[in-house]
């Protein structure tokens, strides 16, 4: 019977990771670099290979409790001591208390003689009691080529550059070897890439007279990683590869609805504003008013009691402040009481990591709830098109998973369509804003219309866009047989309707007098009518009274003769009935 072997679980299948504490490469790599194992950083002069080995040391000491030895072939650790005090590093200060070990070997290349066999034990020997001497868990080895620069035999050098990397493997240390690059390899030698687990190649290049440092994991050994080429910074708090947060789509979101600042801009956004942590664009060619809108914004937000950062690549602060002052609003208050902070720079000063990196410095230490970029355009234009939409991903990626509503005003070149144009940034975006001309009787109006609000009932109409002196209003811009009118046109229009409906109203005011005046005409006659009629009837009536009396006295006059001649019985009769006719007479 064959026994059944029980399946590993998950955990066992894993590499064996070791942090490095650089912002970014853990997210890469998944974890970090190969526990126990050596790792290849190679690149040109200036990528920064030096400091991103020493900044792995240094996090190791300090955040991981992990001792490491950086044996340096080419600068001293006096020279070390102060390169890497530029990112805020102590390294003399981790030597003293034991945490690292900096041992700089000097090799003469005129002093070696390649001989029958070319042996490191001296350098392990060297190395192991570096190691021990700390129980180090991190070694550095800055650089390689000159260790090995006196050997040009392909086959020894193979031989000992794989023996170096067993002795490493075999102290169990986590070990980063720096190694200059090749014209046609990774490295000058072209083997190293091949012994080592993990390579990590940097490359500092230079577009439009802007320099951009990049990052990519070619090789890593029994794990997965990120193998795109991710750009990476060196600032005052060291090695920042982008992006530095998570790109999964899995951030939380907020049902709270936060104003504008504008309430008809409200209302076209079913009266209660944007969602809270929602991405908004604001495009519109130069002077459509996107400036005002953002500041608008950011006063709203600030009277509410929030922090806003205003990030201005076009105009310094104080101009903002001063031109602000024409539609009314005072922005000096909110800024000395900290609810509402610039940060000015010209696109131009950095590229596009180093201003990203920056921002992002600005986020986390001043902790907005509302960020407003003015332009995004002019960051964009520093790099490719596939460059930008990546920094403004990560950007609003960042901004998102920290629930900040975030504005973006973008510039658009007039006679081109924007959909065009913002079709790479829009798509990210949760809310889009656009701003245009209407140009027509010799004068150029602005209009605005909500083009996509996500999650949210919002206006299709277009709103001609005021600013004067008391700030800023939206109206109804005119839509007719003849198209958009705006601006004097506009007004021209709503005087002819209303002097068309005050036509109509004198009209009416006419007709209805006309009305009352027959109306008055008709009673009178019916008036006279049923005066005619009354003054006939009662006529009618002394007529009848007349008869009757006239019959009644006739009768009485025949019966009186008929006494007289003695035929009184049939007289009294006669009398009697003539005078039941009388009395029906009348």
């Amino acid at each position: 019977m064959t026994k059944r072997i029980p399946s590993p679980t998950p955990t066992s299948d894993r590499l064996p990771k070791c942090p490095s504490g650089i912002k970014g490469l853990d997210e890469i790599t998944g974890g970090g670099l190969p526990r126990g194992r050596p790792t290849l950083v190679c690149g040109g002069a200036g990528c920064g290979k030096t400091l991103m080995a020493a900044e792995f040391l240094v996090r190791g000491a300090v955040q991981f409790d992990e001792p490491g030895v950086l044996m340096a072939f080419e600068e001293t650790e006096k020279e070390l001591n102060a390169n890497v005090a530029s990112l805020g590093f102590d390294l003399a200060g981790l030597v003293q208390r034991k945490k690292i070990v900096v041992d700089y070997v000097h090799i003469e290349r005129s002093e070696f003689e390649e001989s029958g066999e070319y042996d490191l034990e001296g350098l392990f020997v060297r190395l192991g009691h570096a190691i021990d001497s700390i129980g180090a868990k991190r070694v550095v080895l800055d650089t390689l080529e000159v260790l090995f620069a006196s050997l040009p035999n392909e086959a020894v050098l193979r031989s000992e550059l794989r023996r170096l990397f067993r002795w490493l493997k075999e102290k169990g240390v986590t070990a980063v070897i720096t190694a200059e690059r090749g014209r046609e390899s990774l490295t000058r030698h072209g083997l190293e890439e091949y012994v080592s687990d993990c390579v990590i190649l940097l490359d500092h290049r230079v577009n439009d007279q802007i320099a951009t440092r990049h990052l990519r994991v070619v090789k890593y050994r029994g794990a997965l990683h990120g193998t795109n080429e991710f750009p990476f910074l060196i600032g005052e708090d060291g090695i920042s590869v982008l992006p530095i947060t998570s790109l999964a789509l899995n951030h939380q979101v907020s049902t709270e609805r936060i104003a504008t600042g504008i309430p008809r801009l409200d209302a076209m956004l079913g009266g209660k504003g944007f969602f809270r942590g929602s991405s908004i664009l604001l495009t519109g060619t130069s002077g459509t008013g996107k400036t005002i809108i953002s500041s608008n914004f950011a006063q709203a937000a600030a009277l509410r009691g929030e922090r806003v950062l205003f990030f201005s690549f076009e105009e310094s602060p104080n101009q903002i402040i001063r031109n602000m002052h024409s539609i009314g609003l005072r922005l000096e208050p909110l800024v000395k009481r900290d609810l509402l902070r610039f940060h000015s720079a010209r696109p131009s000063l950095y590229g596009l990591e180093m201003h990203l990196a920056t921002m992002f410095k600005e986020i986390a230490t001043y902790k907005p709830h509302v960020v407003i970029i003015d332009p995004i355009t002019s960051l964009m234009d520093l790099g490719t098109d596939s460059e930008g939409k990546g920094m403004v991903t990560r950007l609003i990626d960042y901004l998102k998973a920290n629930q900040v509503t975030s504005l973006f005003t973008s510039l658009t070149q007039g006679g081109k369509a924007p959909q065009e144009s913002e079709a790479a940034m829009s798509s990210l975006m949760d809310a889009w804003i656009l701003l245009q001309d209407f140009e027509g009787n010799g004068e150029r109006n602005r209009v605005l219309y909500v083009l996509k609000a996500r999650g949210m009932k919002h206006s299709n109409q277009i709103r001609e866009f005021l600013i004067s002196d008391h700030g800023i209003d939206v109206v109804d811009a005119y839509i007719g047989v003849s198209g958009v009118l705006t601006g004097s046109a506009r007004v021209a229009q709503g005087d002819l309707e209303k002097a068309a409906v005050l036509a109509s109203q004198q009209e009416a005011a006419q007709l209805k007098r006309e009305v009352e005046r027959k109306r008055a005409a008709l009673e009178r006659k019916i008036s006279d009518l049923r005066s005619d009629y009354e003054s006939e009837a009662l006529e009618l009536r002394r007529i009848a009274e007349q008869v009757g009396t006239r019959t009644f006295v006739l009768g009485t006059e025949r019966v009186a003769s008929g006494l007289l001649r003695q035929a009184d019985i049939k007289v009294a009769a006669i009398t009697r009935s003539k005078s039941k006719t009388v009395k029906g007479t009348s």
